[in-house]
């Protein structure tokens, strides 16, 4: 038997709660997993308060991300004793994911986790970190460098800006930090921004055009926002844009795109081929300053507490990475 949140929905309508599993209820795949810690995403508590159709398949053991050790393994790439880790893949949405205490999956999901890298870290990195370097590896491939000028970071305070500021400053970038929490400011000025942004200057309709202000962004936010920055980008940079906590539309024109040769790169860390996923954790061991890693993450809590902080997180009052120990 083990412990795992589950999401039901039925006649008695739409829940989630704690529950304890027999093995057998896990799904047939290569490799089972002891999970020592998972993470709270804004996906995650979409899926456990319903506010949102994350959840595909009932019933549903939510979590889009899962550290732990091989336990066994018909897959030879992985053996027992193995520390691994995924991310996405449909985890916690139509595949049992990580906020559990153990989890069956397909071997071609797995990635050892690096060396250097404990499997908190793993987590307090998370899907929201390593899709932060997907973006910044993005930025680099379509040539952005730290002499072209500042790259903007929208939804700063959450996970994926935070990571991506941090990442940013240490390889030397100059890095302006949009957010709606302007008493995150030092915060976010110790990750290595230099200048905070009001998000409100950028969540309201704008011009097809704007005066140029960044070289490059990352946007975890969409809709207006990001319309609003790619109009202020200068000639030949790039947007890698990765989430849509504002809202799905794009309310743009092309004129960024046809006049300035503005480039939009979408970021999809769910289906990311494994060899960026390999190069992205790669770069985050070798990257990342744990010091900095360690401000982004928050206190450690259970599966108990991820039902009680998922409206919280929905609302905006959480900052930075929530990681779950699935055996407290």
């Amino acid at each position: 038997m083990f412990k795992a949140l589950q999401i039901n929905k039925d006649d008695s309508g739409y829940r989630a709660g704690l529950e304890s599993l027999d093995e057998s209820r896990l799904p047939a795949n290569d490799v089972q997993v002891d999970i020592d810690y998972s993470t709270l995403n804004y996906k995650d508590a979409l899926a456990i308060t319903g506010k949102s159709p994350i959840a595909r398949i009932f019933p549903l053991v939510p979590g889009i991300d899962l550290a732990g050790t091989v336990e066994r393994s018909s897959d030879a790439r992985f053996k027992p004793g193995d520390r691994v880790l995924v991310n996405g893949w449909g985890m916690g949405e139509n595949h049992w994911g990580g906020l559990s205490q153990k989890a069956r999956v397909p071997g071609d999901w797995l990635v050892h986790v690096p060396d250097g890298i404990s499997s908190h870290e793993a987590m307090a990195i998370g899907t929201a970190g390593y899709t932060a370097m997907l973006c910044v590896m993005a930025l680099e491939r379509n040539g952005v460098t730290p002499e072209q000028g500042e790259v903007i970071v929208t939804g700063a305070a959450g996970g994926v800006g935070s990571v991506a500021i941090a990442l940013l400053a240490t390889l030397g970038y100059q890095v302006a930090a949009s957010t709606g929490r302007p008493d995150e400011a030092d915060y976010l000025k110790k990750l290595g921004a230099t200048d905070i942004i009001n998000r409100n200057t950028l969540s309201a309709p704008g011009k097809p055009l704007a005066k140029i202000r960044w070289a490059g962004a990352v946007d975890s936010v969409g809709s207006h926002t990001l319309a609003n920055v790619c109009a202020a980008i200068r000639n030949e940079g790039t947007v890698a844009a990765c989430g849509l906590a504002q809202g799905m539309d794009f309310p743009a024109s092309v004129a960024p795109f046809i006049l300035r040769g503005v480039s939009l790169i979408g970021i999809n860390s769910v289906l990311c081929p494994q060899e960026r996923r390999l190069e992205a954790w790669k770069r985050l061991a070798q990257d990342l300053d744990r010091k900095k890693l360690a401000l982004i993450t928050g206190p450690t809590i259970s599966l108990q507490d991820s039902l009680d902080m998922a409206d919280d997180l929905l609302a905006g009052k959480v900052r930075g990475r929530i990681v779950v120990d699935v055996n407290r």
